[in-house]
């Protein structure tokens, strides 16, 4: 198609078009060529929905934004499709038509044939309906296990590219700093290195499927005070630099994302997308990023509205050009009209529009958008008739059974067993009492970016897309014989208490009682948990507290269940419960996971990637305090954990020995060996996930008591043992010191393996001699194991 558009100067043109010339000429030659108008419109988007009948999209009135008029736009050319699968139910081949009819629009309305970049949000799956609805980000901390990861999002990339979507809006590496967040369900933990290695994982499998991944939030977004969306964020340069930085800083480096989103809030009065020092000079100049940066929705207009940082659109659009975003989202408001006249009349220089453009440019000759075979039509609809829409209703599959079994896979490495008196896993009881709000909800297992969360709920009577069975479906299958009472006793939030009596009885008549609890996901105040939809404390919402003291004081045995965003206090349950089962929005296959689990036919593996408090009051809270944030004397509150980071326990024992070092001490810029043997002792197979600690006892500045530097899964038949090395860098003890650059320091440190940050397991004492050193973003950043059967 681009071969076909006539252009006024043919010899330049065949050099874009070149896919033999090298990128830079063809880019450098196609920004000769347009003007400020073309240039401007390849740096923002158009948010669109893709049509049921697979005709064009249809631009989304948003209420933040006026109507678009693509007519309008189009002649001069266009940057991006904001999300034409998610934002209205349709099937999806017809939405692949109708996005392929409309990028053959796109290009054979502007000079140079040029069509648009396709993005959409694929958090927890691709947010298009009838897509896999896969366990949320914080459900892959959970299950410690990048390799699985990575495999999900690899599939997710396939999906995605297969319909004609270019650029995914994920991972979100955040670190959970305050768990009263609405969004620590999109994060994968508290623990940065738990983050960056997850995170890494997912971007290398997206990428791998050419997708475009971005990073989000760069930087600080989840540090809000109070755990409030949007609140500014307080921090210390080296808090940013130690602790939120290092998920991005991998994610770059090992996972080759080619696109960052900003973060919406401001940091010591500065906003993120107004932040030169970090959007350019660290992101570029010095992690040598040569990607996109991408506005968070209608970030460059909150300049003006929200921060107070810019006098007027055009203002907003030169103070984001200059900090460093190229690509204004969702739609245009302040890189079309407003920045054209500011460069006409010099407000704003063209060579920042040069820059963002060059970058833009760049990523869509590498994704094959200007070579001159270039097709709209998608791998999807390869060999079918476009004609006639009807006939491609159903044929594109994006729930696959392959899709489906990653699900179930990652769900059931991700459930937690908090707690189990012996109760666990249930023997084949005769009565059970199944109560509580999440229950018999089919949508329980989603998070607020799943599809029928973020935008189901706005079509009723559309279905569902994907098969949910709800909890008591799933025992129901997984427990045949038994007696199964189903008693809703109260809702999520909505504080009715009318059915406890009735669930009190239940209870009372039965050998078990399982109580279903946790959150409704949703935005913006739509739901308990997800966007926008922060918490005051970390008390159960509603009434289901009330609900499971009552049920604490039936006298059956209880095991409580949480189908959660975030990790909330349980009162007496913590020591009460029989047991406590903890899942993060598991997905689609989410309840077969909880009820395996429940029968022994799944042996839990998950580990806590945020821990649960004890009190719902003790936020904002970190298993990475500093000393003075534990708990002390100096104080009347105790801020430890009812359940600690990277906690969870199994249906089998494993016994952790023999630990050896081959040398105590090592240079600044040396390592040190460790091995160990871990035996599975009990009379079943099982998972143990093997977490390294480091513990500096005397710093320059102030560390935490103990942060992870490493982890593996071990996966042991019963009575098998594994002799585990590990490697451990010098580097990893490294920290932002005084004067602002990391360090690594001699002395002593501690090394830790642990079953969880509070169950050292085998702890031996090493130092690092030689002089301080300092080391940037090329440092070793991985301690490394290796695993060989045990000799006997």
């Amino acid at each position: 198609m681009n071969a076909d558009v006539a252009a006024e100067n043919p010899s330049a043109l065949s050099l874009w078009n070149d896919p033999t010339a090298p990128v830079d000429a063809r880019v450098d030659a196609l920004i000769a060529a347009m003007t400020i108008e073309e240039k401007t419109a390849q740096l923002f988007g158009v948010w669109v929905g893709a049509a049921a009948d697979g005709g064009e999209v249809a631009p989304h009135q948003h209420d933040m934004e006026e109507a678009v008029d693509l007519d309008a736009l189009l002649p001069t050319g266009l940057g991006q499709l904001t999300r034409p699968f998610g934002t209205v139910p349709v099937d999806p081949a017809l939405g692949a038509l109708s996005l392929a009819r409309t990028q053959a629009r796109i290009a054979a309305s502007n000079r140079f044939g040029i069509p648009a970049l396709a993005h959409d949000e694929c958090l927890a799956g691709f947010a298009a309906w009838g897509a896999t609805a896969y366990p949320v980000p914080l459900s892959w901390g959970a299950a410690f296990d990048p390799d699985l990861v990575r495999r999900m999002a690899a599939a997710i990339g396939r999906d995605m590219r297969a319909v004609g979507v270019h650029q995914g809006l994920a991972p979100v590496l955040d670190v959970v700093r305050d768990a009263r967040w609405g969004r620590v369900e999109e994060t994968i933990g508290e623990d940065p290195y738990l983050v960056g290695t997850i995170g890494t994982a997912y971007v290398q499998g997206l990428e791998s499927a050419g997708i475009v991944a971005t990073l989000k939030h760069f930087a600080g977004y989840s540090a809000s005070r109070a755990g409030r969306n949007l609140a500014p964020a307080s921090m210390g340069p080296r808090e940013r630099a130690d602790v939120l930085l290092p998920p991005f800083e991998m994610a770059i480096r090992e996972g080759g994302a080619r696109s960052v989103m900003n973060a919406y809030t401001d940091i010591d009065g500065v906003p993120s997308a107004a932040d030169e020092s970090l959007l350019t000079g660290l992101l570029r100049d010095t992690w040598g990023f040569d990607g996109t940066v991408v506005a968070d929705y209608f970030a460059v207009a909150f300049l003006k509205t929200l921060h107070g940082v810019a006098a007027d659109w055009a203002d907003a659009a030169g103070t984001a050009l200059h900090a460093g975003i190229d690509v204004e989202l969702p739609n245009v408001k302040t890189y079309g009209a407003p920045l054209t006249e500011a460069v006409a009349d010099g407000r704003v220089p063209e060579e920042l529009v040069d820059r963002a453009l060059r970058r833009v440019l760049t990523q869509k000759v590498a994704l094959g958008l200007l070579d001159p075979d270039w097709d709209p039509v998608p791998a999807a609809l390869d060999g079918t008739d476009a004609d006639d829409p009807e006939t491609l209703r159903g044929r594109v599959d994006l729930d696959s059974p392959d899709n489906r079994a990653l699900a179930r896979t990652l769900a059931e490495e991700a459930v937690v067993l908090l707690g189990n008196d012996g109760t666990l896993p249930l023997d084949r009881p005769r009565r059970i009492a199944l109560i509580g709000p999440n229950a018999d909800e089919p949508t329980a297992v989603l998070g607020c970016y799943s599809f029928p969360q973020h935008i189901g709920v706005r079509h009723p009577g559309t279905p569902l897309g994907i098969g949910l069975p709800s909890l008591r479906e799933t025992l129901t299958a997984e427990f045949p014989d038994a007696d199964i009472t189903y008693v809703r006793g109260t809702g999520v939030d909505d504080g009715d208490l009318s059915g406890l009596d009735e669930a009190v009885r239940a209870a009372r008549e039965a050998d078990v009682t399982l109580v279903a609890l946790g959150d409704r996901a949703g935005l913006f105040g739509r739901g308990t948990s997800g966007e926008g939809c922060d918490a005051e404390t970390l008390d159960l919402p509603g009434a289901q507290q009330h609900l499971l003291d009552a049920l604490l004081d039936a006298g059956t045995p209880v095991v409580t269940v949480l189908l959660a965003g975030r990790p909330y206090a349980l009162g007496r349950a913590v020591t009460e419960s029989a047991a406590i089962v903890q899942s993060f929005f598991p997905g689609e296959e989410g309840t077969h996971a909880i009820a395996g689990v429940l029968s022994g036919r799944v042996n839990p593996s998950g580990r806590l990637p945020v821990g649960v408090p004890r009190a719902p009051g003790s936020q904002p809270g970190t298993y990475l305090g500093a000393p003075l944030a534990h708990a002390n004397d100096a104080s009347s509150v105790d801020p430890t954990p009812a359940f600690p980071f990277g906690h969870g326990l199994s249906y089998t024992r494993f016994d952790w020995s023999d630990l050896t070092a081959e040398a105590h001490e090592a240079p600044t810029d040396g390592e040190f060996t460790l091995a160990f043997t871990v035996r599975n002792t009990g009379d079943r197979g099982g998972t143990e996930v093997v977490q390294l600690y480091l513990h500096d006892p005397v710093a320059s500045v102030v560390q935490p008591v103990r942060r992870l530097v490493g982890y593996t899964r071990v996966t042991l038949d019963a009575g098998e043992a594994r002799r585990l090395t590990v490697t451990v860098p010098a580097d990893l003890a490294s920290f932002t010191g005084r004067d602002g650059r990391r360090v690594v320091e001699p002395g002593v440190l501690e090394l830790r393996l642990s079953a969880s940050s509070a169950d050292p397991r085998l702890t031996t004492r090493v130092t690092l001699t030689g002089v301080t050193r300092h080391v940037d973003h090329t440092r070793r950043l991985h301690a490394t194991f290796v695993q060989k059967p045990a000799t006997a």
